[in-house]
């Protein structure tokens, strides 16, 4: 009982001084007197083996406090930091104000350079999921598979170890939300690719912003309100929910990508904003395109600043790393500091990203990083900062950019950066660049690339040119030999989705709109017309069939198979629905490609066996008694237990 008093004293942070201040006066008398001379009468000693007793306890708690203050956080070893990426979609370089851009304001963002470090040339893709890929694998695209923006092209190969994968290994949780573009089907997945969770859609482009159909892990859901309010409130959510042990969270944006949908608050300040910053002089610039951009860059911005004030909130700031940038140059020609280019080119404007980080107390405030760098780098320096090991033994093109940010590089070499979209290939030194047809700019001198010097500079042609050969010679090759079937039937995740996007038309069906990425079938007019997926069966066993499909009332009794290989489903279309198109309604502007989108209608075809193989998933009519058998947007299979 007096020991777990003791103890009780001991766990509320009382001294041994303390501890005797409440014993009794007889027992303070004692105690003071078990440091003369031994006494052998039997009551006497009993009296000092108690006392010895405390006083050795005393001793003891001695040793554990000042054993405790050795592995206080001044000599434990420093906690690994949170980290925070976010990705903006078809934003420039020239789209903050913090790059000087006084169309309009972006504080929240600029505030990361202003109170960490902005690399002043950061270089990307000139599309989408090229960006996303080099930036998970820090690694060229072609050497992981990545040759496309849809249609499979955009996944990094299954044996491809991403950034997620380290930071999960190394404890962290981790998740995604927002646009992935990397891959739909398990495990090209998210939650295959090292995030445990994720949140939003993982097609390349949406055809509504406003609560659209989304999934979490996996399952369907709808959104809330505007998709990138709604993206970050899911994060705010993450964080919170993990503030107590280290997190990784990707916040990939899908704006100011077209269609230029933004909340009416953000727009009413450009619906008619004089411009004074324009496009170079040549360009053909859309005034209202670039005032929904504008807008659209301001809601960004908005939602950047609540996820910098959470974290001040639960008093994270000082232990996350915050990352924004952007996938590739701007989606329209807009000011852009004068850079020849815009998103799809592999010239300057096209490739030259806004990056900006902050890590207080360890990036000092206000750093200006002149050296070029890329979205490759990003895995091997965030790994370095965190101190958290790779995943994954292929060699890297990234390095990392740890002792530019803390200011510690000495004799940084010069390096070169590739780019490359459609074929294009242009390598930027710290001082040049070379472009995708053989010309030389010095881009100190010359930043908007209007001076050819190949001819004045012929050594310095020659050898980015040969660069560029060898570079072509070791990863062009990949491109365009895609083999991948798309995969169906993981245990761990058994809902497969197969979108229009991934599947091929045959006869007259065609596409909603050129664009694959969020299309959906139309025009299934004849038996002889079929729809089929390249899959991979990984499990074998009863898979239950679901068609996302519309039908009009005159067309309703339409009978379609589901077939692969000798195995065979048979379902007939019993109901009307036929929702109108929409999604234009919320549109600033007129829509550049993207379909319009429908309210599709899941209809269950039946439970279908398949077995463990490789073919084409075939889907056909075999009894049309109207115009046309259906709308199809997605096929959805799920192995059953």
């Amino acid at each position: 009982m007096k020991r777990n008093r003791m103890n009780r004293r001991v766990a509320r942070g009382e001294s041994a001084a303390v501890g005797r201040a409440r014993l009794s006066p007889a027992r303070r008398r004692t105690c003071g007197r078990a440091t003369g001379a031994l006494r052998t009468d039997a009551p006497y000693q009993r009296r000092f083996w108690v006392s010895a007793r405390t006083h050795l306890l005393h001793a003891s708690l001695l040793v554990l406090c000042a054993f405790t203050a050795f592995l206080s956080p001044a000599h434990a070893a420093p906690a690994r930091p949170n980290i925070v990426i976010i990705l903006a979609d078809d934003q420039g370089w020239g789209d903050l104000s913090g790059n000087g851009n006084s169309n309009l304001a972006t504080p929240h963002i600029d505030s990361l350079g202003k109170n960490g470090a902005v690399l002043e040339r950061f270089y990307v893709c000139p599309v989408c999921s090229p960006t996303r890929a080099e930036f998970l694998t820090g690694r060229y695209h072609p050497r992981g598979g990545v040759w496309n923006v849809s249609t499979g092209g955009e996944r990094p190969n299954l044996d491809e170890k991403t950034i997620a994968d380290a930071f999960k290994a190394a404890g962290y949780a981790t998740g995604a939300f927002g646009k992935w573009h990397n891959g739909s089907q398990y495990p090209y997945h998210p939650n295959g690719r090292g995030f445990d969770e994720y949140y939003g859609f993982t097609s390349g482009h949406w055809g509504d912003y406003f609560s659209p159909p989304l999934e979490h892990n996996g399952q369907p859901v709808t959104g809330k309100g505007f998709i990138i309010d709604d993206l970050t409130d899911q994060a705010l959510k993450f964080i919170e929910q993990h503030r107590a042990r280290p997190f990784f969270c990707y916040l990939p944006y899908n704006t100011p990508h077209s269609p230029m949908q933004v909340p009416d608050r953000f727009f009413q300040k450009f619906a008619t904003a004089e411009l004074k910053l324009r496009a170079r002089v040549g360009d053909k610039e859309d005034l209202d395109f670039t005032r929904a951009a504008l807008a659209m860059c301001e809601n960004i911005d908005w939602n950047v600043g609540r996820v910098l004030a959470r974290l001040d909130q639960l008093q994270l700031a000082n232990d996350t790393i915050v990352i924004y940038f952007s996938d590739n140059g701007p989606n329209g020609a807009r000011w852009n500091g004068g850079m020849k280019g815009r998103k799809g080119t592999t010239d300057e404007g096209g490739v030259r990203s806004p990056f900006l980080v902050r890590w207080p107390g360890k990036i000092p405030a206000d750093t200006r990083v002149p050296q070029i760098a890329g979205a490759i780098d990003l895995l091997p320096t965030l790994t370095d900062l965190a101190g958290v090991a790779r995943v994954g033994a292929k060699p890297l093109d990234g390095v990392s950019l740890k002792p530019l940010l803390f200011g510690t590089a000495t004799n940084w070499p010069d390096r070169m950066l590739f780019s490359l979209w459609a074929n294009k290939v242009s390598v930027r030194t710290q001082r040049h660049r070379l472009d995708h047809a053989g010309a030389l700019f010095d881009m100190v001198v010359d930043p908007g690339q209007d001076t050819d010097i190949a001819k004045q500079q012929p050594e310095t042609a020659a050898r980015l040119s040969e660069a560029v050969a060898q570079w072509r010679t070791e990863l062009v090759p990949r491109l365009r030999s895609d083999q991948r079937a798309f995969p169906v039937g993981h245990r761990e995740f058994p809902l497969t989705p197969l979108p229009a996007r991934d599947g091929i038309a045959h006869g007259d069906i065609k596409r909603s709109a050129n664009a694959p990425n969020c299309s959906y079938f139309k025009g299934w007019k004849s038996t002889e017309d079929r729809i089929t997926w390249d899959i991979e069966v990984a499990t074998a066993g009863k898979y239950e069939a679901v068609l996302y499909f519309t039908c009009s009332p005159a067309d309703v009794g339409a009978t379609i198979e589901l077939s692969l290989g000798d195995r065979r489903l048979e379902a007939r279309i019993t109901e009307a629905h036929n929702p109108p198109a929409r999604g234009d309604e919320n549109d600033r502007v007129p829509r550049r490609g993207e379909s319009l989108v429908k309210d599709f209608r899941p209809l269950r075809l039946g439970t279908i066996e398949l077995p463990a193989t490789r073919g084409p998933l075939t889907l056909r009519a075999l009894k049309i008694p109207g115009a046309q058998v259906a709308e199809v947007r997605q096929l959805q299979l799920t192995l059953l237990p």
